[in-house]
Order: C-alpha cells, then sequence, then structure tokens
C-alpha cells in the first residue's frame, strides 16, 4: 500500500540505525536558521542599546532588562517548551515559537516606554525563543550520533553569522530609517522560522530483525541438552528394573513391578516435557538476545516519553554540569550588549566600534568549526576540553577590563569570540554525552538544565548595568563575567568525579543483587528433590542377591 504525499514528505523517518545524516542535513539547516533567528538577534540587540536609553530617558542598567527578561524566560520557560514537544510534537511547537518571535519583535517598534518592551520582546519573544531553539537542538542531537559534536557547531554557526552581517548593517540602517523600523524588517525576517519547523520530521529508530538459518530453527536441542534426556532414559530404565525384584516386600517401601511397567510407559511422556522445557527455554533466550540487539542498536524507540520528567537530579553529575550552565551564563550576552560602548569609552570611534561584534563572530564561527573537529578526534573526556576553553575564556573576559587601545580591544574581542564559540556550541549537546547524561536522558534534561540557567540570564546584565552604573566604567561589566566564568570552571572540573563515582555505586550495587540472586539460586537447587525417587534394595539383602543369581544364570 502507497503512503500518501504528505505523509511521505512529513511522516516520521524510520531507520535501522542512527543516520550521521540521511535528512538530518536538512534539520541541520532549519537549526542554522534558528540560530541566526534566536542567539544571533539577541547578540545583536547591543546595537539599539544607545537608541533605547535617548529615546526612552532610562539608565544602563534599565534598558539591559529587555535584554535580561528575554533570556530569562528564554531559559526559564524550557521545561515548558520540553512538555509541549512530547505532548504535541516537534513540528507544531517550533511554529508556534517562530510566530511569537516574529510577533514580539515587530510590536517592539511600537512601544512607548521600555516597560512595554519588556512585555514584547521579554517576554513574548522570550517565550517563542525557547519554543523554537530547544525542539530543534534536540532532533537534532537524535539524527547524528560519531558526527553529532562537529555538525552540531557547523550548525550553530547561525548565530556568528548573524551577529556578523546584523551589527554593521543595522548600524548603518538605522541612521536612515530609524531603529524601529530596523526591528520590523528582523521581525519579518523572522518569520522564516515557520518554514524551519515544517522540517522537523520526528525519527524512529527501528533495527532489523536478526536473520537465522532455517536449520538452526529446526535443531530443537543442542548436543548436552539430548545427552540429559537419555541419562534420564537410562536411569529410568535402571531403576525400574531394580525395582521389579522388589515384589512382595510390604516394609521396604519399593514399587511392585507393576509400577515399574508404569515407569516405563510414562519415561517416553517425561523425556517429552523434559524436551519442551528445553524448547521454550531456547526461545526465551532468543528472545531476550533479540531485545537486546534491539536495544544497543539504537537509542530512539517510538515509545510515549514521560511530558516533563525531573529525575536527572538524581544525577550527581547532571548537577554540577547545570551548576556550570548557571554560572557560565553569567559570561553569555553581558560582553555582546557593553563591548561597543565600551569601544567607544577607549576612544575608539562609533563607526568602527561596531565592527567589535563582526570581529566576534568572524572568530566565534572559528571556534565552532575547530571545537566540532577536534571533539570528534579526541579520546579523553570530552568536558575536559570544554573545562580548558572555560578556564581561557575566563582570563580573556579579565583582559578587557584591562585593555585601552583599538587593536587590544579587536586582539580581545576576536579570543573571546573564538573561546565563546567553543563553549557556546558544544555545552548543551553536551548533555548528550556519556560524560555527563547519555543521548537517552537528553530530550528530558536538556529542558531542566537550561531551565536552571534562567536565573543567570535574568542577573547577567543588569548586574553589569548596575556596575556600570556605579563606576562609570563599561569595564566593571566584564569582571562580573569572569568571576562567574570562574565559578563555572570549577563545577565544570566536578562533573567527571561525580559521574566516576556514582558509576562505581552503581556497579557495586549490581555486583551485590548479582552475589544475592547466586544464593539464592544455590539454595533453590540444593532444596529440590530428585527428578524421581525409587528405594533400592540393600546390596547384602537376600532380594539383591537373588536378583544377581538370575541374571548370571541368564548369562
Amino acid at each position: 500500500m502507497k503512503l500518501p504525499n504528505s505523509q511521505r514528505c512529513l511522516g516520521p523517518n524510520v531507520y535501522p540505525e542512527v543516520p550521521d545524516g540521511g535528512w538530518g542535513w536538512a534539520v541541520a539547516g532549519a537549526f542554522f536558521l534558528v540560530e541566526v533567528c534566536t542567539y544571533g538577534t539577541l547578540k545583536s540587540l547591543g546595537v539599539f542599546l544607545q537608541d533605547l536609553m535617548e529615546e526612552f530617558g532610562e539608565s544602563n542598567s534599565r534598558v539591559s532588562w529587555v535584554i535580561s527578561i528575554c533570556v530569562f524566560i528564554f531559559t526559564f520557560t524550557a521545561p515548558l517548551s520540553t512538555m509541549l514537544t512530547n505532548r504535541f510534537g516537534y513540528r507544531p511547537v517550533v511554529v508556534m515559537g517562530g510566530f511569537l518571535i516574529s510577533l514580539g519583535t515587530i510590536t517592539s517598534a511600537f512601544t512607548n516606554s521600555i516597560n512595554e518592551m519588556y512585555i514584547t520582546i521579554g517576554i513574548v519573544s522570550g517565550l517563542g525563543y525557547c519554543l523554537t531553539f530547544l525542539p530543534t537542538v534536540t532532533i537534532l542531537a537524535q539524527y547524528f550520533s560519531r558526527r553529532r559534536a562537529l555538525v552540531t557547531s557547523i550548525a550553530s554557526s547561525g548565530e556568528s553569522f548573524a551577529l556578523f552581517a546584523f551589527a554593521p548593517a543595522f548600524t548603518a540602517l538605522k541612521e536612515h530609517i530609524g531603529w524601529r523600523y530596523c526591528l520590523v524588517i528582523l521581525g519579518i525576517f523572522q518569520l522564516s522560522v515557520i518554514g524551519c519547523g515544517l522540517l522537523l520530521r520526528p525519527i524512529i529508530i527501528k533495527p532489523e530483525p536478526v536473520k537465522e538459518d532455517s536449520e538452526s530453527d529446526k535443531e530443537p536441542l543442542s548436543l548436552n541438552q539430548l545427552q540429559a534426556v537419555y541419562q534420564l532414559e537410562n536411569e529410568q530404565t535402571r531403576t525400574s528394573i531394580s525395582s521389579g525384584v522388589s515384589q512382595g516386600s510390604e516394609d521396604s517401601g519399593v514399587t511392585s513391578l507393576s509400577a515399574s511397567n508404569v515407569d516405563l510407559r510414562t519415561a517416553g511422556a517425561e523425556s517429552q516435557v523434559l524436551m519442551e522445557w528445553a524448547m521454550q527455554d531456547k526461545e526465551v533466550t532468543k528472545k531476550d538476545e533479540g531485545e537486546l540487539a534491539t536495544a544497543e542498536a539504537g537509542p530512539l524507540q517510538p515509545s510515549s516519553p514521560k511530558l516533563l520528567d525531573f529525575s536527572v537530579l538524581k544525577d550527581p553529575a547532571f548537577i554540577w554540569y547545570s551548576l556550570f550552565g548557571l554560572f557560565a551564563t553569567l559570561g553569555f550576552f553581558a560582553p555582546q550588549l557593553y563591548v561597543i560602548e565600551l569601544s567607544k569609552s577607549r576612544g575608539v570611534e562609533p563607526s568602527m566600534a561596531s565592527y567589535m561584534l563582526s570581529v566576534m563572530a568572524v572568530a566565534e564561527i572559528l571556534g565552532r568549526l575547530s571545537i566540532g573537529v577536534v571533539l570528534s578526534k579526541v579520546r579523553c573526556r570530552k568536558t575536559l576540553v570544554l573545562l580548558g576553553c572555560v578556564l581561557l575564556l575566563c582570563l580573556v573576559l579579565v583582559a578587557f577590563a584591562l585593555v585601552w587601545e583599538f587593536w587590544g580591544l579587536v586582539v580581545c574581542c576576536a579570543l573571546y569570540g573564538y573561546f565563546m564559540g567553543t563553549v557556546g556550541s558544544t555545552h548543551i549537546p553536551m548533555l548528550a554525552e556519556e560524560d555527563v547524561v547519555g543521548i537517552q536522558k537528553m530530550p528530558s534534561s536538556v529542558g531542566v538544565y537550561v531551565f536552571i540557567q534562567s536565573f543567570a540570564g535574568l542577573a547577567g546584565p543588569p548586574l553589569g548595568g548596575v556596575l556600570v552604573d556605579a563606576t562609570n566604567n563599561y569595564g566593571a561589566a566584564f569582571y562580573s563575567c569572569a568571576v562567574g566564568m570562574g565559578f563555572s570552571a570549577i563545577c565544570l572540573a566536578l562533573v567527571g568525579p561525580a559521574k566516576s563515582g556514582m558509576c562505581q555505586k552503581q556497579s557495586g550495587n549490581k555486583e551485590e543483587s548479582r552475589s544475592t540472586e547466586e544464593e539464592e539460586k544455590t539454595s533453590q537447587d540444593s532444596g529440590q528433590m530428585d527428578f524421581l525417587e525409587v528405594d533400592l534394595a540393600l546390596e547384602d539383602s537376600p532380594i539383591r542377591q537373588a536378583v544377581d543369581r538370575d541374571a548370571a544364570s541368564l548369562i
């Protein structure tokens, strides 16, 4: 039966194993554009910082709350995004998110106060970012296994391309049409996310059944099992013959000759029962092996996942990794928001200051691509590579507050962009690695992980704005980012020991349960009765001697 064209084009993709390509490339292209319209747009809004301050007569900290509320809603509603995705699927959630993003950005162009912009960009667009980004990055990780780190790094570079293009473009465009019409153009462009949502076809991993030879299926028993059956028949025969001499012995408890004849007649039936048991055991063994092969073939099965699962909070490694994301978020958005004003305060021309974001974007692209190649080839724990990048990023943030010349700022922007690309493109997909939670738990853990990040996203930009207003120095905002990144490095360093300790605890529990099962099995075997109990006459009894004489005379 042929499926309709719409069902074949929009239905789920069924693979015998993780494809590492196929329709996954279309999903990667969709994620690239989603990055442009989410993180790329958020980091480019720093271009309008001074315009908003002059338009509404607000301070740095008040205006920075627009970004903070947006980032907070983006990350705080991550469990809601996970729950809606598990309930309705990827497509409708991402399509709705694309509509909300565009709606919030366009309506922001018609606001009359910064408080109204808190609602339009902060809440409406922030919710759309969450409903768009998380489902896309989750399904992309499911389409790839061996190339996951590389493909995710390349696809996430859309954020960097947006930063490279939007910063100089909107800087020049707002001089001609104003910042309001720039937001309208940006909102119309963000409608393309709806098309990206339609490309997110679900993936089902259905391993091919293992084919066995017909001869092996017809073989009923193994050699050892046949030997066991023959030994049982011989034993029953010997026992029945021995019991034949005991006729008339009432107090010996020995079965009569008629009973032995019954034993001989029922021996075949008992052997047949044993053979049936052996066949059933063989079928159960085959079934278990098939289920094991199915489990090993692919992590994704067409099952109904929980709407929301907080059981990952019992994992110590996930807790430390979530704290890493919490503190690292302090340094994710504030530098892009304040680097242009920092450059102006250090004597850089306003027309050249906007290019600092472009320098960051180009370096960030290189960082994302290089970390993808490195992670696909290293044999050590990938969290250790991420830890090295976080430590270097912390040092670069400190350097921002110390340099005072144009080329020094350019070098800092290049280094920050590079290491920001390595960290930003891997910290969420890293959840799929066995070093953290693994691909099985990623769909449920990513929402909880981003939810924990939300509180730092809410505090980061305003904290930098408060320090700038208090010190009249834009470099102070970078100190708070450096402190947060330092704490995140400490938490990330503890993920490995926590994971190793949990694995050792689980292996110890498994060994203890296995030894308990063996002891129970041994006690059951020792308490089992023999298959056939027959009282035999004593060797020196007159009956046994008579049987021996009759046997000798026959010979």
